[in-house]
């Protein structure tokens, strides 16, 4: 799908004024994760009506060329390409870790600005590079939080219900590090090759307190809550969703009261900035729903890109010199880059993270369980 979307600024006709174009790369088609895209793209496009609405870039607006990735790191890479051959100022967005990965080594080797908007992967890059910057936080300091959180509420028996790939793997490898040494244990349970009825038999017999869903959806994840739900053996089972499924609105349509109380990391604080509040209402009438974190990681993107460009004009070299000089008031609080021990990227190290659940009593609303 090749989508360019050019809000139009206020007032009358600009076509003189030669438009700043960032590329933009979206999951909107499956396999990737419609719904998360679908929140990005909502940010990022709303970032853009308010900075196109206030002047544009010394007049000049900014134009999206939208790529979507559809969870696919070839095609995310060809899309990196392309985008940079049509003579985009900077690279932004992305879901899916596996496929950031992909984009983010090919905007490095092009010498492509790459603000990653919402994967958590902590190597983005095989080697550290100053090209690439990233709002949301690493998978390590994210899931480390969730293990905490699993602690504090007294499980130490934990199995995952685990795909094979680069980013599950990884956050086995996390939970299982920051868990082990303070009395907990991590049972790798492999979804290739178990049904969610098996999987159920191995939670009882493992005695789990816990399980967590490493997993994607609406395959296999759906399914597997159902068997768990129904099963009388694993009643006092904790499900866990670190990845954050349950955080779209389909999740809670198609699993109903099964999908309720099943914890899940979020990238939001306590408590929105006053431009957040005034975002929320903007996002929540373009999307026709409450937003998710990801549409303000999308709007958060723009706000930086635009602080960035505003200073330092649309030449590629001095977007990325500019990273560590970044200092804006986002959504959620203020932005900063800086490096961080074993995150080969530019990285936001306040951004913020919550383990919230979809309340039993009201499902549309979140109950904040920890943070960090």
């Amino acid at each position: 799908m090749h989508r360019d979307t050019r809000p139009s600024p206020p007032g009358e006709e600009r076509a003189d004024e030669t438009p700043v174009r960032i590329g933009v790369l979206v999951p909107l088609t499956r396999p990737g994760w419609v719904e998360a895209g679908r929140h990005l793209l909502a940010g990022l496009e709303l970032g853009v009506r308010d900075v196109n609405d206030s002047g544009g870039i010394a007049g000049r607006p900014i134009e999206l060329l939208v790529r979507d990735t559809a969870a696919d790191p070839e095609k995310a890479a060809a899309a990196v390409d392309e985008l940079a051959a049509l003579g985009v100022a900077a690279v932004a967005g992305e879901y899916h870790s596996v496929v950031a990965r992909a984009a983010a080594t090919r905007a490095d080797a092009l010498g492509l600005p790459f603000l990653c908007s919402s994967a958590v992967l902590d190597e983005l890059t095989e080697q550290p590079t100053e090209w690439v910057a990233r709002l949301a936080p690493p998978q390590s300091r994210g899931w480390r939080i969730y293990a905490d959180f699993l602690l504090g509420a007294g499980h130490r028996r934990i199995a995952v219900a685990a795909q094979r790939s680069v980013y599950w793997a990884a956050g086995t490898r996390i939970l299982r590090d920051h868990l082990t040494p303070r009395g907990g244990t991590v049972t790798e349970l492999d979804m290739s090759a178990l049904t969610p009825a098996a999987l159920c038999d191995a939670l009882a017999d493992r005695r789990a307190t816990a399980l967590l869903l490493l997993v994607g959806v609406p395959d296999p994840a759906m399914p597997i809550v159902t068997s768990v739900r129904r099963d009388p053996r694993l009643t006092e089972v904790l499900m866990g969703a670190p990845a954050g499924q349950p955080e779209f609105a389909p999740w809670a349509a198609s699993l109903g009261d099964d999908g309720v109380g099943i914890p899940f990391l979020r990238y939001l604080p306590e408590r929105l900035t006053p431009l957040g509040e005034r975002v929320a209402t903007g996002l929540r009438e373009r999307l026709d729903e409450a937003p998710s974190f990801v549409a303000f990681e999308g709007y958060d993107t723009v706000a930086v890109l635009a602080d960035v460009l505003r200073a330092h004009g649309a030449d590629r070299a001095r977007i990325a010199a500019a990273w560590p000089d970044v200092a804006v008031d986002g959504t959620r609080g203020r932005i900063e880059f800086a490096r961080a021990p074993g995150i080969s990227v530019l990285q936001w190290a306040g951004a913020p993270v919550q383990v919230v659940e979809r309340d039993p009593a009201e499902p549309e609303r979140f109950r904040i369980l920890h943070a960090g």
